[in-house]
């Protein structure tokens, strides 16, 4: 007689401690709601009669939980990441693999993404380059290391060349003098090592729509570095050249110590200098030829010394620079590429003095853009594809889930990517505590992809999904709950009176 009345106290009480738990976690980040769902008894009998047998009660059916979207809000934490849509975190816990929809992560010593359990956080890993490495998802860590310096192999440089423009007042070409020239632009290039240098390209206007462009590595004409860097890197030529030098100081020449070691440094100069500059692009047969014979006349009249062989060095290779090609311009101002020099150029540019990288930096040159209009000659955008050597200074999560990097020169890439995991059925998922869930056998094997793709909502960073928890009605439920159980609680004190009248009946 009781049974019922009893059974509706448990479900109300259950329906309390649900509505409970709900309200304890309405600020817990990523909570989902859930609700008591019940059922009603009826007694098996064979002599039923259909219609008129009464229920002996009540039972929870299920406790559901409720995976509708939470309130997103922005934090101060860039770890912070929110799911706005379908899909679970996908976290490690010592191996074993769980899912949330919590997004407060931090770093660990190790530079892992966990959240405040330890769990890590999992994804798709880079490579040095920053190419996105798809596969098995693994824990994502984070690459503290600098950037490593990359070499200037390609520049682009985008001007307009007034048509108004006049030819320079002086000729030949000199980098040191701007009236040689009509427009210099530069650039910051970068060698092996990540060295900046200026890498200069000069424009001379030659009048109807032709221009002699010419370049420069800080500040130092192309060919005259040619020059000396290849001298100064050829060890024949070196020894050889320090060997006279030695001789001419030491004054002697009985056995013709200094007309041998003259005789070995130009043909150390003549036999090896001619391959290496022509490697390097760009350099005056007369240059050649200044330097092979740079000693003679001081040799003739007995006036060498080791200064004057050093100036006379210096200044023969010190000339006026070649230019590297000619920019030709059609009546509508653009970019006439038959008549002008074969695009891209290779500007080899020479690094002098040595600093370690790579001697000479080879950069295939484009003029993509360049134009010959009546404005005023101007730059618009050169660039070029190297930078040095950056230290990672923050990083943050796009929409994707892709984790890129910062680095203190402005560079950027990709550290890794944040994957996603869904059910065919998330009611089925079992619970763990922790905001965490795992797969079970109704709820099907979890479909991995990413964030924006394949029906996956968007991740945001620096926020975090609110608790899905409705105070409103949850207080309104709890009401709700506390009539029932005092309902439920009546009718059991109205069987025991009727009990009670009973046995007065005696």
């Amino acid at each position: 007689m009781f049974q019922q009345g009893l059974s509706g106290l448990n479900a109300a009480s259950k329906s309390l401690d649900v509505i409970g738990n709900n309200v304890a976690n309405a600020s817990t980040v990523g909570f989902k709601s859930t609700e008591a769902q019940f059922a009603d008894l009826y007694a098996n009998s064979l002599n039923g009669v259909a219609g008129t047998r009464a229920g002996i009660g009540v039972t929870v059916a299920r406790l559901a939980q409720q995976f509708t979207q939470g309130n997103i809000e922005t934090t101060n934490n860039p770890l912070d990441i929110s799911i706005n849509g379908d899909g679970f975190f996908r976290m490690s816990v010592d191996g074993a693999i769980q899912y949330t929809r919590n997004g407060q992560f931090l770093l660990d010593k190790t530079g892992t993404i966990i959240n405040a359990q330890g769990a890590a956080l999992t994804g798709y890993l880079t490579n040095k380059d920053g190419v996105i490495l798809q596969g098995a998802p693994v824990p994502l860590k984070i690459d503290m290391s600098d950037l490593p310096p990359v070499e200037t192999t390609e520049a682009n440089f985008q001007i307009n060349l007034s048509s108004t423009s006049t030819l320079p007042k002086k000729s030949p070409f000199d980098a040191s003098d701007p009236e040689t020239y009509t427009k210099q632009t530069v650039i910051p290039v970068y060698d092996s090592l990540g060295n900046q240098h200026t890498m200069g390209i000069y424009y001379v206007s030659r009048g109807s729509g032709d221009w002699d462009v010419y370049a420069a590595n800080d500040g130092v004409q192309v060919d005259s570095k040619a020059v000396m860097t290849a001298a100064a890197a050829d060890a024949t030529i070196t020894t050889a050249r320090g060997d006279y030098l030695k001789a001419i100081a030491a004054g002697v020449n009985d056995n013709g110590e200094i007309t041998n070691a003259r005789a070995a440094y130009v043909n150390a100069l003549s036999a090896n200098i001619t391959g290496q500059l022509t490697a390097l692009g760009n350099v005056p047969q007369r240059v050649l030829d200044a330097v092979a014979n740079v000693t003679t006349a001081q040799l003739a009249n007995g006036s060498a010394t080791p200064e004057t062989i050093d100036a006379a060095f210096q200044a023969a290779v010190n000339v006026p620079a070649q230019k590297i090609g000619s920019l030709a311009f059609s009546t509508s101002g653009q970019l006439d590429t038959t008549n002008s020099m074969t695009l891209p150029v290779t500007i080899n540019l020479p690094i002098f003095p040595d600093n370690g990288a790579e001697l000479t930096m080879h950069i295939a040159t484009t003029f993509n853009g360049t134009t010959q209009y009546g404005s005023a000659t101007s730059e618009k955008n050169s660039t070029q594809n190297g930078y040095a050597a950056q230290s990672l200074v923050r990083f943050a999560t796009d929409a994707n889930g892709v984790i890129q990097g910062q680095y203190s020169e402005g560079a950027s890439r990709a550290l890794g990517q944040v994957v996603l995991a869904d059910f065919a059925s998330v009611d089925n998922l079992i619970p763990l505590g922790n905001n965490m869930w795992s797969e079970s056998s109704g709820s099907g094997v979890p479909r991995i992809g990413t964030a924006g793709e394949g029906g996956f909502g968007q991740l945001r960073a620096a926020s975090v999904e609110s608790s899905n928890v409705d105070l409103t009605e949850q207080l309104v439920d709890m009401i709700t709950a506390q009539r029932v159980y005092q309902a439920n609680a009546q009718t059991i004190k109205t069987e025991d009176s009727i009990l009670q009248t009973l046995v007065n009946l005696r």
